[in-house]
């Protein structure tokens, strides 16, 4: 049915989907996913035997009429929510079809040898075939969400743009000690953050970073060590998965407070609102990557006009940014934050935006010196 249906050439498929037939007997190294997996393809075989077209059904991840806020998780998927097929006998859905069941079968072979890929080695072993990164990246999410099991547990890992620096220190899962305390450099985020353990830390709070340049600036000045100990830790503008998944870690393990320092504009504070309420597209595996307990530390748009920062030096909005504010100030957990809400609205009638670098208009290490140190020690956070 692959060939006809989808017009390309899908011997790969074959020889994949008749080796995952063969080898269900064998014993496996995860039960839960393998099983899962079985359950599909036995499916898609029950299609087959009784003549008819094999679909996959899909979780509508990005329609918003699938998620629900709660303050204690933040977005996530309701239980009996909105779905797709994705059709073996639609011209429009087949390559896709087909897809899913390739990377099945490579996760499958790699859950029962205990072996791991990036999803960057996946796209690499078929370029042609997958055409480009995001269409594998979005398959392995949508096979994550139907089998409803963590991508980590599906033996895939995310490539780490993450850095994380200050008073920490664990091993990884290959045995590595890792100790960001004694570097004036920072640690890249591990790939396989569920694998670290005998994590240490005697730092009183974390700060999640927006920008790398900030974060760096913040390491020149040793802000970890000046003020109080402290963790880091940066996702380099929208957080990878490794990112996440280590914020959550760290404040399962330690329960100290975490601030976020971003930009004073609307996709800062979208960036913040990821780390702390979730992604919509994400919204099946939030429970392990929310930490609703974020506090806004700074820059607030009410900072500007309390420093009286110069209206020179501010950033007027485009249409993309009145855009995506009006889209922030619509979401469910905005109404339960008043004084988010305020600061949104300041944000709105000013029309104007402002990276944190406006504060080397006041002085150079305003930030490190001033601004944060202030902040920490008056609770000036939201």
């Amino acid at each position: 049915f692959c060939v006809v249906c989808t017009g390309i050439d899908s011997s790969f498929l074959k020889l994949d989907f008749y080796h995952m037939i063969c080898i269900i007997k064998f014993p496996c190294f995860s039960s839960e996913v393998l099983e899962a997996i079985e359950n599909v393809i036995q499916d898609v075989l029950k299609s087959l035997a009784q003549k008819k077209a094999p679909v996959l059904t899909l979780a509508s991840r990005s329609d918003w009429r699938n998620i629900e806020f709660k303050d204690s998780v933040g977005l996530q998927m309701i239980p009996h929510c909105a779905t797709k097929q994705i059709r073996s006998d639609c011209p429009r859905s087949a390559p896709k079809f087909a897809l899913m069941l390739k990377i099945l079968s490579m996760i499958y072979k790699m859950v029962q040898s205990n072996t791991y890929a990036t999803k960057r080695d996946i796209y690499y072993s078929d370029t042609l075939l997958f055409g480009s990164q995001s269409v594998v990246d979005n398959i392995i999410n949508d096979i994550s969400c139907m089998l409803k099991i963590p991508r980590r547990s599906l033996h895939i890992l995310s490539t780490t743009k993450g850095f994380v620096a200050g008073n920490l220190s664990y091993t990884e899962e290959d045995g590595t000690k890792v100790n960001c305390t004694c570097t004036a450099t920072a640690v890249t985020v591990p790939s396989n953050v569920q694998g670290i353990k005998n994590l240490i830390s005697h730092a009183k709070f974390i700060l999640i970073v927006e920008k790398d340049a900030t974060f760096q600036r913040l390491l020149d000045d040793d802000f970890c060590n000046k003020l109080s100990p402290c963790i880091m830790i940066t996702g380099r503008g929208v957080p990878d998965l490794n990112t996440r998944l280590l914020v959550r870690k760290l404040w399962d393990s330690f329960q100290i407070p975490i601030f976020a320092l971003m930009d004073a504009d609307p996709h800062g504070v979208e960036i913040m609102c990821i780390y702390k309420y979730g992604s919509v597209s994400m919204s099946f595996e939030a429970h392990h990557l929310t930490v609703p307990s974020i506090k806004w530390l700074g820059l607030l748009p009410s900072d500007l006009e309390r420093l009286n920062i110069h209206k020179d030096v501010l950033i007027p909005f485009t249409k993309q940014d009145q855009n995506k504010l009006a889209s922030i100030q619509k979401r469910p957990y905005i109404a339960c934050q008043p004084m988010w809400k305020k600061e949104l609205e300041i944000m709105a009638a000013s029309k104007l935006k402002a990276e944190i670098q406006v504060l080397t208009s006041l002085s150079s290490d305003y930030l490190s010196r001033v601004y944060l140190p202030n902040k920490l020690q008056f609770g000036g956070w939201l």
